[in-house]
Order: C-alpha cells, then structure tokens, then sequence
C-alpha cells in the first residue's frame, strides 16, 4: 500500500491477491500493520465495500485498536465493515438470524458465574452429587464438548469414564435450563452460529456471498467450532487471509487447536505463506534467547525473530534461596533501575496467580504503586453481577439464573423451601419462576409472607421492565438500586463501602455508555439490552491501561500481546514451569515452551529470569530444581547471578548440568549470598546434579503417549492451591478424580491415601503424583 512504511515481506502480505494467505507473524513483528493495511487496500486500491469485509480477532481491545487504525489510514471510518471478536460476531450473527434458532434474537449470554449456577442446578435435576462431583469440572468438560460440536447424545455415545457418564448426565439437564431460560453461555454463540451457517444452506450461502474478504487475526488461538465458521465463510470464494503465530499457541487447555494454523496449507490448498521475521520490539539478546528455546518445539513451521537493534544487555537468569527472597531481590531491581525508568516500565510474569503474593507484599513494603492484572473483573463482583441480575431479569423474564440470584438478594423472606414449590408451580404451569412469582401466595404451599414478597419481587422487577422500554440504562440501574433497597443492604455489610463505590462505578459506567457502539442486530433493541450485550462479551484484559502507573503484575497468558521495556520472568523451576503435568506429554510440554517464549518476547530492553532453590508448595516448604527451560537458553546472551555469589555464563553451567557435574553458583538466602551452600536437590534431580528430567533436552527418549481417552488439564491462569487435607478432592494424571482419605510425613516425603472413583485406594508420594484440585 503506498505511503505506508513497510517492510518487504509485510508489503507483500498487504499486497497479495486474490486466494488463501497465511501470514505467519513473529513476535513483535508488525502483524496489526499488516492487517490493517491490507483491508485499507481492498477498500481504497482495490475498491472493495466494506460490508463485503469480515475482519475477526480474540479480544474488544484489540478490535478496537484494528478500527482505529483503519480509520486512520483511511481518513474516515468504513460504515459497513465487520470487525469484532469470534464472539461479538457470533452474536449478531444469531441475533440477525433469529428467526431460525429456537431462542429467537432477543436471548441472553450467559457469564461464567450464570453458567456455574445454571450447572449446579443441572446436577440437582440429573441427581449427580456435588460433593463428589466439582461443578467446574463438569462445566469444563461439557464446554470441550460445545467447543468440538459434541452434542449431549454424541457424549453420552463415547462416555468412558465415570466423570465422563457424570457429564453425559449433567449436559442435556444444563442444555434444557438454557433452553428455558431463552440463554446461550460463551460457548453455544460460537456452536451454534458455526451449526447456524453449515446447516441452514440459505443461511450459511448467504453470508459466504456477503463476505468476499475474511481476515482472522491470532489464528493460532482458534478452537474448532471456530475453525468452521471461519471454514465455512470462505470456502466459496477462498480468499481469506490468516495471521498468526504457532510459536504463540498457549489455549489448548480452552480449546484452541495449533493444528489449524500447522495445516492450513492442506485445509486451503495454493495458499500463500508470508513469514514476518523482523521482530521491532526486542534486543538481539533477548531475541536469540527466544530463537534458541523455541527451537527445541517439535510441532512448529520454522521461523527466526532478527532485529536491526543491537545486542543490548545480556538476559539475567538469577537464582534465589525462596520466593520472598525472589520478590525483595525484583524490588531491588527496580529500585536501581534509575530515574528515567519509572514502575509502570516493568512487569513480573507468573505461570500462576498464586505466585503473586509475596511480590504484592515486597511492593507494599517498598512503597512502590503497582497493579495486578487478571484479578476479579468488574462485571464479576459479586454486587455487580447482583445488580445486572435484576437487569437481565427485565429484558428476558424467562432468565432463570438471573431469576435465582435476584430473588435471593437483598433478603426478603423467600427461602428454599419456597422457591422449591416456586419451581414446582412453574413447570406445573410451564410457565416462567417470574410468571410464577406474580402468582406469589397464590401457589400451593407457600407461605403468605414468602407470597407476598414473591408478588412484590415480581411487580418490582415488572416496573424495571416497562422503564427500560424507553428509558436510558442508567435511568433503569438508578431506579433498581432505589426501588429494591440495595444500597441500605450494602451498608449492613463489613466491606459494604468498597461495594457501594463499584455499584456507584456501575451507574457511572452506564452514564457514559453509548449504543452506537454495538451493533443492533435486529433493529429494535432498547438502550438496556445493548448494554447487556456490551457488558457480556466484556473482557478483563479490553480494561488494561498500559500508561496506568505502577508495576505490572500478571501471569504469562494475560501479558500476550503486550510489551515492557523490562521484563521478570519469576519462578522458573520444574513442576512450576513447566507444571509437573505437562511434563507427561509432550504436546503439553510444548505448550508449556510456548508460553515460556511468549514471556521472553514480552522485553523491549532488559529481561531477568529468576529462579527460587525452595518454594511454599503443597502446605510446606519444598526444594525446587531449576526449569528444564533454562538448560535449553544459548550460551552467548545470557548471564548467570546469584546476588553475593558472583556472575557466570548460563551457557556453562547448563552444559554442566547436562553432562552430570555441578556448575551452578551458591544459592542466595534472603537476597544475600550464601557460599557455603551447594546445589541445590530438589525433584527430579539426582546425586551427580544431572536431572532425571533429561528427555525434554533431547534425549531419545519420548514423553508417554497422550491416549484418546486422556484427560485434559486446565493450564489456565487462575489455578487453585491444592488443599492436601482429609476430604479434599483431588484429580490424579493417571487414575481420575479421588477423595484424600489421609495425610502423612512432610515437605517431598508427603504422602496421601486417595480412594479413586474406581473404588480402589491408593497411596501416592504428593511431589511427584501430579495432583491437582478437582
């Protein structure tokens, strides 16, 4: 495109014609240039119309961004162009199609808390016993099923265990909730737009013709209901254009398939393939420690980061006696960096948000500002989603989710009794628990005073219903908080003032909301349901402010896409990072190495990768031995430091560890050094210091074999701590989920006895069982 500064390999992505393109994208690359540009030219050079355009990507933030670049190469913005996330467009997608689906335009999303109370409802009806089942374990495994196009007889037909059987048992009670609540969860708009387009020929032939250019940013992250829409959309006229890197694929555990982006070229045969290999964010240094580690990824189109920039500083790798000594020695750091680096120009990058802790308190002690990013989300606090509650209630009466946590706050006399001959009452009549409601002591068996707060709770919420016909949103939150009492039922609570400042963020938040800003898929939609909309398909990260002062702290899946001058790559020891379960395949462990180059290419300037010889881990202080990772860094770039016990080439000592003998430096006690301590023999390491972990490095030996039926864990960033106590419930890699019968010894002789589904007991050495929470 002319005018526009590119390089040659992105000019010839921008430029490409007609047919299949895989734009395979390095870190820090210039992909958003590239597809920005591209539909820039299709418009401007090519004369296309916009509304023959469909651009798709994974976050509003980064939707939002693509627009305001095409509107600035451009001069004006293109009315007509769709561009969104998988999901917004999904959305509209069903809302404008209507008419074919059972549940109409006018349904409601449901978040993951909704979904979690809807799953637990489901199991009630299904008779499957929370106590022995996790419902998000089964929320997990029914989403898998959603994410793959599984429908609840596909699963019960292949269940072949018992926490499969409790699934198949769950799902269609979950799906008929749904159906009566008039409700689709995050994963039925991407199922059911992708059933929508392949099984209506009208529908799917109808907007395959409407889109003669399809780009999808992050392809890498796609899942396979995904793959299809995208599939579908473009098969008529194959030009569609992917971006991507597979270097970056780290959401398998949601569903995300690195296959669709590996095979591409088969899936859209003739496509063109443009490598984008001039990285504009990092130091050499910090580029040739990331070309070295991804290299070793078996499952991987070959690529190389190079930059113009000078080596810079060497990458650091240092190591530490403990993680509070870990978090002092990073505040050390920050204070020395100087006055022309501020705390908002650094990040500490986690595998887990429970490593955040002790950094929060070192911090603290510091007086130094920072924010942690991947906390609770606005519309998931508790009297937010309360307060939505009654809101979703207004706009869709047949909301059973939103019905339960309504009535039940602020208190008003309805207990469980009676809202079990509530629902009793409703499917009698098959109407809604809301038209049930407004039958209040009508209804056999309740209460008068539970019928009559029943009755008022249902004018209450009809009055809502009537004002929001034509008034603004912030009108109706004002009149909810008003009509039902909520902030006098806050004030009653120990952190009340904190909650009443969010829903007073809410209306504020209502206030400055703009409905042009959504699309309104039918035409028809009042100002309250297209904020429910906005508000649903909300993400935590579309609220990250990179100019918001103070230290960064977050884990590695919430810093993708992001940069920092400098970067701290905290907690590198085996069974951490990698976790001790990826450590079983090597699909998984990859994954794992993907994510650890994600971390390193997040450093412009300066990035320090750090290690603890002891963590707190499973309710005792444990040895740790080094990431497997670190043995894999080249020799050049990187130094090794143990603050008071010197300064060596990591390259050394990882060919050390390699071949049996001890080059690693003293461990640091408290931040200080400590020569008389030697290596460190923490799991997985054996006497000469060689560890026993040596496949991952090379070795012939292979990872075992991931079986059809293996199950699948959630690396996500918000693990749990596992709780080794008597009746917790836990999930082994090999045998399934069980119930802690026992606890005996301490630190990595801990042992639990287990009785496992199967029936049988078993009794597991805790540090290498791989446990996790159920």
């Amino acid at each position: 495109m002319t005018g526009l500064a590119l390089n040659p390999e992105q000019r010839h992505a921008v430029e490409y014609g007609a047919g299949p393109l895989l734009v395979l994208a390095g870190a820090g690359s210039g992909k958003t240039r590239v597809l920005t540009a591209r539909v820039a030219r299709l418009v401007r050079e090519l004369g296309e119309r916009p509304e023959r355009i469909l651009a798709v990507t994974f976050t509003n933030k980064a939707a939002g961004m693509m627009r305001e670049r095409i509107t600035g190469l451009m001069g004006e913005e293109l009315r007509g162009l769709w561009i969104g996330t998988f999901h917004s467009i999904a959305a509209r997608l069903l809302r404008r199609e209507g008419s074919y689906l059972e549940r109409g335009a006018n349904f409601t999303i449901y978040s993951e808390d909704d979904s979690i109370r809807s799953i637990k409802r489901a199991m009630e009806e299904a008779d499957i016993d929370p106590q022995r089942w996790s419902p998000n374990l089964l929320r997990a495994r029914i989403s898998d099923a959603k994410n793959a196009l599984v429908s609840p007889d596909e699963y019960a037909s292949s269940a072949f265990d018992l926490a499969a059987k409790a699934t198949a048992r769950v799902y269609p009670a979950y799906e008929r909730i749904l159906a009566r609540s008039n409700a689709y969860d995050f994963d039925d708009l991407l199922a059911n737009a992708a059933r929508l387009l392949e099984g209506v020929p009208e529908v799917g032939d109808r907007y395959a013709s409407r889109f003669r250019h399809v780009l999808v940013d992050e392809y890498q992250d796609t899942n396979h209901a995904q793959y299809r829409i995208v599939k579908r959309l473009a098969e008529e006229h194959g030009n569609i254009c992917v971006v991507g890197d597979d270097d970056q694929s780290i959401y398998g555990w949601r569903g995300a398939d690195i296959r669709n982006i590996l095979d591409f070229e088969r899936d859209f045969p003739g496509a063109e393939v443009v490598r984008l290999e001039e990285n504009y964010r990092s130091s050499l240094s910090i580029l040739e420690v990331a070309n070295a580690v991804i290299s070793n990824n078996r499952d991987r189109k070959e690529k190389t980061l190079r930059t113009a920039r000078p080596a810079g500083d060497p990458v650091q790798v240092i190591r530490l006696a403990d993680e509070r000594a870990e978090a002092m020695w990073v505040v050390g750091e920050i204070e020395r960096a100087g006055p022309r680096v501020g705390p908002v120009d650094h990040v500490v990058l986690y595998r887990t948000n429970a490593q955040s802790r002790p950094f929060e308190d070192a911090l603290r002690r510091a007086r130094i500002p920072y924010r942690i990013v991947g906390g609770v989300r606005f519309y998931e606090r508790r009297e937010i989603k309360d307060v939505l509650s009654y809101l979703q209630l207004a706009v869709n009466p047949a909301d059973e989710a939103a019905f339960a946590r309504a009535v039940s706050w602020p208190r008003r006399g309805v207990g469980g009794v009676t809202l079990d001959r509530l629902r009793a009452a409703a499917a009698d009549r098959s109407i809604s628990l809301l038209a049930a409601a407004e039958l209040g002591s009508g209804l056999p068996g309740v209460p008068p005073a539970g019928g009559r707060a029943l009755e008022d709770f249902a004018a209450g919420v009809s009055a809502l219903s009537e004002l929001a016909r034509a008034g603004t949103t912030e009108e109706v939150i004002r009149e909810c908080i008003r009509s039902f009492g909520m902030v006098a039922a806050l004030e009653t609570e120990e952190d009340g003032a904190d909650r009443i400042a969010n829903v007073t963020e809410l209306l504020a938040a209502a206030a400055t909301f703009d409905p042009a800003e959504v699309d309104d898929a039918i035409g028809e939609s009042t100002e309250l349901e297209l904020y429910l909309q906005s508000s649903a398909l909300h993400a935590d990260i579309d609220d990250y402010d990179e100019g918001e002062p103070g230290v960064t702290l977050m884990t590695l899946h919430n810093a993708k896409g992001l940069e920092f001058p400098i970067v701290f790559l905290v907690g590198l020891e085996d069974g951490l990072f990698p976790l001790a379960r990826a450590m079983e395949s090597r699909a998984e462990l990859e994954e794992e190495r993907r994510l650890f180059y994600v971390g390193v290419t997040r450093a412009a300037d300066r990035l320090f990768i750090s290690h603890a010889d002891r963590r707190w881990r499973y309710g005792s202080e444990m040895r740790s031995a080094p990431s497997s990772f670190l043995a894999e860094l080249p020799e050049g770039p990187v130094e090794y430091h143990a603050p008071g016990g010197g300064t060596r080439r990591w390259g050394a000592a990882a060919r050390g560890r390699r071949h049996g003998t001890s080059r690693i430096p003293p461990v640091v006690e408290g931040g200080f050094g400590d020569p008389s301590r030697g290596v460190s023999r923490g799991a997985g390491w054996s006497e000469t210091g060689a560890t026993s972990f040596d496949w991952h490095r090379g070795a012939k030996r292979e990872a075992p074999a991931e079986g059809k039926g293996a199950l699948r864990y959630d690396y996500s960033d918000s693990q749990e701590d596992l709780r080794l106590e008597v009746g917790a419930k836990v999930v082994h890699p090999r045998f399934g989920d069980g119930l802690i019968l026992s606890v005996s010894g301490e630190g990595r002789l801990t042992r639990a006895e287990i009785e496992f589904d199967d029936g049988v007991r078993r009794k597991v050495m805790v540090a290498h069982a791989g446990l996790r929470p159920c």
